[in-house]
């Protein structure tokens, strides 16, 4: 008996030790995607504030222009875009989003408002699915890496649906990432654009505009959406890597106490086993002696 519980133990301790070297593997490719990432959310912030910089100039120099992407109306039908991972092990990185985003469509829903869903990632497009919602587009294999080309397929189809009024509003959910410790599910409202009114803060100098300002700012909005777009694409990647690295490290950890658990018990049972032994020998000498 305390041998064949001896190996079932051992074999735990072969199998847990298995499942430990891949966590860490996991834990640090995530670390080394990390620095990458958040170097790539670093470097895009000066473009997006240089970018809403620019738009509210020439907005200040049209006279209030304006735009389809600007034209707020009545909301009949809505476009929630749902930025998730394409791969799971990332702990509570996707379920926070998805319950953000699942709440607002349920209060859509409650209030009348058509939805038309649009996903990013595996996770969310199964789980969207699964709940009988349709979506209507899915972006796999983005999360990883985003490129800028993968942000401007993704405005151009919701800048596109908002354009011929299949859709009056856009928000997105997706994760804002604040620290390799700190992660927020958030909403980032996309359409319509939010009027800018007035030009940068502080001394500004006069500007020639050619063809126009009104033309200009045409050209500058939807470069704006993809902007916004890319930098949420960002912040969901680096969160996504920081988030796996936390949940690899605390299942590495376990692993490392399972195993440390399970070598006691295997010592205790090989302690049995060996005293049962001596003891069966002891007994034996006995016999022979009194024989």
């Amino acid at each position: 008996m305390a041998s064949a519980e001896l190996r079932e133990i051992r074999r735990r301790i072969r199998s847990v030790q298995s499942t430990m070297k891949i966590t860490r593997a996991m834990e640090l490719i995530a670390a080394s995607r990390i620095v990458k990432a958040q170097q790539r959310v670093t470097a895009a912030q000066p473009y997006t504030g240089k970018m809403d910089e620019v738009i509210r100039n020439v907005a200040a120099a049209s006279g209030g222009a304006s735009h389809a992407l600007l034209e707020k109306r009545p909301v009949r039908s809505a476009g929630v875009l749902v930025v998730t991972s394409d791969r799971g092990l990332a702990g509570a990185y996707n379920t926070n989003v998805i319950r953000m985003a699942e709440a607002r469509l349920v209060e859509l829903v409650d209030q009348g408002v058509a939805v038309r869903v649009y996903a990013v990632g595996k996770k969310g497009q199964g789980y969207l699915r699964y709940r009988g919602y349709r979506v209507e587009r899915a972006f796999l294999g983005v999360t990883d890496a985003p490129g800028y080309g993968d942000a401007r397929a993704i405005a151009s189809l919701l800048m596109s649906e908002y354009a011929a009024e299949a859709i009056d509003s856009v928000e997105a959910y997706s994760t804002r990432y604040l620290s390799p410790m700190t992660q927020a599910a958030s909403r980032w409202p996309i359409l319509p654009i939010a009027p800018v009114e007035g030009g940068s803060p502080g001394p500004s100098a006069a500007y020639t505009y050619e063809p126009s300002a009104v033309a200009i700012l045409g050209k500058l909005l939807p470069r704006y959406v993809e902007g916004t777009v890319f930098g949420m694409l960002l912040d969901a990647s680096a969160s996504e890597h920081a988030a796996r690295r936390r949940a690899m490290k605390a299942a590495t950890e376990n692993a490392e106490d399972l195993t440390r658990l399970l070598t006691r018990r295997a010592n205790q049972a090989r302690q049995a086993e060996i005293t049962t032994e001596i003891s069966e020998i002891v007994g034996g000498a006995e016999a022979l002696t009194r024989g």
